[in-house]
């Protein structure tokens, strides 16, 4: 992608946009351009929140889900827009550093790429909340041509900070911290 980064925006109106995205390996991306996740897989996918782990540029997206069709949401805002802790069952908060400000997400083994909006503070820090639910029957289900599981990911523009457990309440998730402490 060679779009330049987009102007500074503030007062936008929170952008959402709903799809189904092709998982394999329990993975989905976050990518911008020139963002390489090879030094994340080399890494070990180490994350103190479990379900999502972070470099400059790129973000590692676990799902419950083995292979198959999941139900996603996303939405880029210029302030936080609040956890929706009453639909999701686990919720977990990361910081992350865009160097361009442009962002799209992507089916594992570049099955499919979905373009989002421009991030609303151009280039720098984001704070990523990633909601799950349905993670422990999709795990039981291992693949499907349905969404068992669904996420949403927010993303806006807020400086580094530590990563969060907003909700626990399934064991997939529960597992991938575990998983996280120990590699």
């Amino acid at each position: 992608m060679t779009d330049p980064a987009p102007a500074r925006r503030v007062g936008h109106q929170p952008t959402q946009l709903q799809l189904r995205g092709w998982v394999h390996y329990h993975q989905v991306y976050l990518l911008e351009a020139g963002s390489d996740l090879s030094g994340m897989l080399d890494d070990g996918l180490a994350s103190p929140v479990g379900i999502i782990c972070v470099r400059p540029g790129s973000a590692f997206l676990t799902t419950g889900l083995h292979t198959g069709v999941v139900g996603f949401t996303v939405t880029v805002a210029d302030r936080d827009p609040g956890a929706d802790l009453d639909t999701y069952e686990d919720v977990v908060e990361i910081s992350y550093d865009s160097p361009t400000g442009i962002v799209w997400l992507e089916e594992w083994g570049g099955e499919g790429s979905h373009t989002l909006p421009p991030l609303a503070g151009g280039p720098g820090w984001y704070r990523l909340r990633y909601h799950a639910r349905g993670m422990d029957a999709a795990q039981q289900a291992d693949t499907s041509e349905e969404p068992i599981d669904e996420y949403m990911l927010q993303i806006w523009p807020e400086p580094h900070k530590e990563p969060a457990v907003v909700k626990l309440t399934s064991d997939t998730a529960q597992y991938w911290i575990d998983h996280s402490a120990h590699a």
